[in-house]
């Protein structure tokens, strides 16, 4: 049996890859902040499923976090065949306004924790020639958007670096994946603290579940990138290669502006 870890294993999209694996019979290492998630969903797809899960209790966002991850899996004598960097979150708000250490700390769960986890189990991968990694990002990676300045930045990088990572490992055998969802059925909004009207209006039209398919059939395919959501996610990501930047970036500053 092959053995995935996810990170942000708790809830949302992280919780639904969980799921749909278990399924599939694949052995889980499940890692989030919360132990009594991490072990009440655990319990449930073990009993479930009939498959080992071990869980892993971190915070992304400390020093030495994906070494104590690493590290985790070492001991436990564990292979990871499928690495998924789910981990992460936004902040909504003018940027100069917004609590500083927040800022820092999207950076260091969204881009941080998943280049250093990938770096640490990619050569590994490569040794054997066999393994995959999902790194999630989302569409707001695909141009600026003002009021979540820092979340989109920081999928956009998570875009580039992973395309560029299917291209280096293809001959190894490696399988790199950018997941790109829309907007989801996921607590994503409260978390950001975007003001209820924003989130209220916010057009759910992918569930978790959608998502997972999506990015397991995509990599399936070999494919360096997936875009879930439907035709309108699909239209977002393809607006900066016809609106021009300056027209783009202005008319995204009016739709996100709190209301």
């Amino acid at each position: 049996m092959s053995t995935a870890l996810i990170t942000g294993a708790s809830g949302g999209i992280g919780k639904a890859f969980a799921q749909e694996l278990a399924k599939r019979n694949t052995n889980l290492v499940l890692v989030a902040r919360s132990e009594d998630k991490l072990k009440e969903l655990a319990s449930q797809l073990q009993e479930k499923h009939k498959i080992k899960v071990d869980i892993i209790v971190q915070d992304l966002t400390e020093i030495g976090a994906s070494d104590a991850v690493f590290n985790a899996t070492k001991e436990k004598e564990l292979t990871i065949d499928l690495l998924i960097n789910n981990a992460g979150f936004g902040d909504y708000g003018e940027f100069s306004d917004r609590d500083g250490e927040r800022q820092v700390k999207i950076v260091q769960l969204n881009v941080l924790a998943l280049v250093d986890l990938t770096h640490k189990f990619l050569p590994l991968m490569r040794q054997k020639r066999s393994g995959s990694i999902i790194n999630v990002a989302s569409i707001a990676g695909f141009q600026p958007i003002p009021y979540i300045s820092v979340y989109a930045a920081s999928k956009a990088f998570v875009i580039s670096f992973s395309q560029s990572l299917w291209a280096e490992n293809r001959s190894y055998n490696v399988r790199v994946l950018v997941c790109c969802p829309g907007p989801t059925e996921t607590n994503f909004f409260q978390e950001a603290n975007f003001p209820p009207a924003l989130a209220n209006t916010a057009s759910k039209i992918a569930s978790p579940e959608t998502v997972v398919i999506d990015s397991l059939k995509a990599l399936e395919r070999k494919e360096p990138i997936v875009v879930s959501g439907g035709i309108g996610s699909q239209l977002i990501t393809r607006l900066g290669r016809f609106v021009p930047r300056k027209i783009l970036v202005s008319l995204l500053e009016k739709n996100f502006k709190a209301r």
